[in-house]
């Protein structure tokens, strides 16, 4: 094994694969975080969706008739 790398094409040839698998696991690791950052994205646009509806959902509780008086006043009022 010495004795084949002794030999200059031999160095050549394992400098670029070397190269070459540095090159590779880069790629790979650029993907990865690609797709990581994607996930994130995604979980960021969920969160937003679900704070939306719980803002709406607390708002419309704000706006609820506190008794039923104040129910059927709304229902006479025409105001439901």
């Amino acid at each position: 094994m010495v004795g084949l790398l002794a030999r200059p094409w031999a160095r050549r040839v394992a400098a670029i694969a070397l190269a070459l698998l540095t090159i590779a696991l880069f790629i790979l690791n650029l993907r990865r975080t690609g797709e990581r950052a994607g996930r994130a994205a995604e979980r960021l646009d969920q969160l937003e969706r679900t704070n939306a509806i719980h803002r709406q959902m607390l708002d419309a509780a704000a706006r609820r008739p506190r008794s039923r008086d104040d129910l059927l006043n709304r229902l006479r009022g025409g105001q439901f």
